[in-house]
């Protein structure tokens, strides 16, 4: 039999299995370049007006590394460097698509069930890669066409759009490599997710270094993420990066093939250990089976940001010379983001918001795992003993309330540690940014309470919890630095949380988010006792 009989069946599996998702994820990117075209149009009109915004943001080191080097003024060279943590968007849902329909295929034993028909070993891996490359090039060409029907040039736009392929397509090839390597999904999308966060760091560190001309700027062509920027749309396209990518992208899947063909059905490369034959007196409680799965990724995020707390905080003294080198453009290109306060406290602000998404996204990932636990029909059992529904789902949510709190007051402490050292007053900083931090809270808890009511009411849907609170960040970001109308910022959640260090502590909205969060919760909750399980 060929290596790859059955491949052809298998993508009209796949397809039909994301008919709903491919195209609305193709939609949605698609058309977030668009409205930076209008969004800047609109903003700033004329050639001055953008090269003002050029001269306000160029200096802007922590906008370099959040969307990469911006080479020029144009309204293309604008769109494209606007568009840069797009390629991020793109790379993370072509990791998790090709995981999803791999891996975690096998961990659930459909894997197998299909590999015992007339379907060759490598044929399910061959599909997810060709209809994930291949909505990926659909992406990249639907963009460039959006762009060119927006009166920009056809060569930057094609550009611009192949960079979206580029970097979707690299990072398919490594979530094909990654499905190989361990036998759960939860740790082929943890290495998956790890090296695209060290593409970001990379290409950061990359773009800085080659925009102030001091520093290794060759790192950025060690991430695929690079290779997307390399191409510099509207600056003088360099086509032949694309030749770079498609032969990394190519030796990345002969890779995933060959440690696909040293592996059993079901195994992983890295195999799991072996635990105790019986379970210990420890485990005699739900609350402590709860604490047994979730103890691992919650140390390991607490741990995380107070990390980042820690580089944060350290990093906040030298802003101030930082600032002063960029000049008042810089400046201003800075309390447009933070609000508020003296020029620290702006460039606080803003982490704070990022905060609170990077904390929302690990409460709807500790959510999950309830979803988890009854797709994989590990609850079903549980429930047929004494064991009540909302003792079962309360055990889970004790850790998904608590473990979003333990990480912001980590990150607060240690941010607040490192800044007091630095100004000499640790204890007036330490309760300004643990403050700043615990505000976050109310609208980490909003997007449990939206996870929790899908697994109560629509468990299919949970997963689009993420999806919502990455537009949610858009609205207000975006909105924010382009200037839009207020009611397209306020549709944010975000937008609505006191702007702290710096801003005026207001009680009322942080009242609301909590009250909604709990009424979804409930929500949740009610619909979780009232419907049949498992649901598929």
């Amino acid at each position: 039999m060929n290596a790859f009989a059955g491949t052809g069946k298998l993508i009209r599996v796949v397809l039909r299995r994301d008919r709903v998702l491919l195209p609305l994820w193709v939609a949605f990117i698609c058309m977030i370049p668009v409205v930076f075209v209008g969004a800047f149009t609109g903003a700033y009109p004329t050639a001055e007006a953008r090269q003002h915004y050029y001269e306000t943001s160029v200096h802007t080191r922590a906008f370099t590394i959040a969307y990469g080097v911006l080479n020029g003024s144009s309204l293309g060279e604008l769109v494209a460097w606007r568009s840069g943590f797009v390629t991020f968007m793109v790379a993370l849902f072509a990791l998790l698509t090709v995981i999803r329909h791999t891996r975690t295929e096998e961990e659930a034993g459909r894997g197998e069930l299909v590999g015992a028909t007339a379907v060759a070993r490598h044929a399910n891996l061959a599909a997810t890669l060709i209809v994930t490359c291949g909505a990926a090039l659909v992406l990249g060409v639907a963009s460039a066409l959006a762009l060119i029907g927006r009166g920009l040039p056809a060569a930057g736009s094609l550009a611009l759009g192949l960079g979206f392929t580029v970097a979707a397509c690299a990072f398919a090839s490594i979530g094909a490599v990654t499905a190989q390597l361990t036998t759960g999904a939860g740790g082929a999308r943890a290495i998956g997710i790890s090296t695209l966060g060290a593409a970001i760091l990379l290409r950061g560190v990359g773009d800085v270094a080659a925009q102030s001309g001091d520093g290794p700027a060759w790192v950025s062509w060690m991430t695929p993420l690079g290779w997307a920027e390399a191409l510099r749309p509207y600056s003088g396209e360099r086509w032949w990066v694309l030749a770079l990518a498609a032969g990394a992208v190519l030796a990345l899947i002969v890779l995933a093939v060959a440690l696909s063909d040293r592996r059993d059905l079901g195994a992983g490369m890295f195999q799991a250990r072996l635990g105790p034959a019986a379970a210990g007196p420890r485990l005699r409680s739900p609350l402590a089976l709860a604490w047994r799965l979730h103890r691992g990724p919650l140390i390991s995020r607490i741990a995380g940001l107070a990390v980042v707390g820690l580089v944060g905080g350290a990093m906040s003294a030298s802003l101030g010379t930082l600032m002063d080198n960029g000049g008042a453009a810089a400046r201003e290109a800075l309390a447009r983001l933070g609000g508020p306060g003296t020029l620290v406290d702006q460039f606080l602000a803003p982490m704070m918001t990022m905060l609170g998404l990077v904390s929302a996204c690990f409460a709807i990932q500790a959510a999950l795992l309830l979803r988890n636990e009854e797709r994989d029909g590990r609850a079903e059992p549980l429930l047929a003993t004494p064991v009540r529904r909302l003792r079962w789902a309360g055990s889970h949510f004790a850790f998904i309330l608590l473990g979003p709190a333990l990480g912001l007051i980590a990150f607060g402490t240690a941010a607040g540690l490192a800044h007091g050292l630095n100004t000499g007053d640790v204890a007036r900083e330490l309760s300004r940014l643990l403050a700043a931090a615990l505000v976050q809270l109310p609208v980490v808890w909003v997007f449990t309470g939206v996870a929790f009511a899908l697994f109560g009411l629509l468990p299919r849907l949970v997963a689009g919890t993420f999806a919502v609170a990455m537009v949610s960040m858009l609205f207000g970001w975006v909105g924010l630095e382009l200037q839009l109308d207020q009611w397209v910022i306020d549709l944010s959640v975000f937008e609505h949380v006191p702007k702290l260090p710096g801003g005026v502590m207001t009680a009322t909205p942080l009242i609301v988010m909590t009250a909604v969060a709990a009424a979804l919760v409930a929500a949740g909750l009610a619909g979780f006792t009232r419907r049949d399980m498992p649901t598929i």
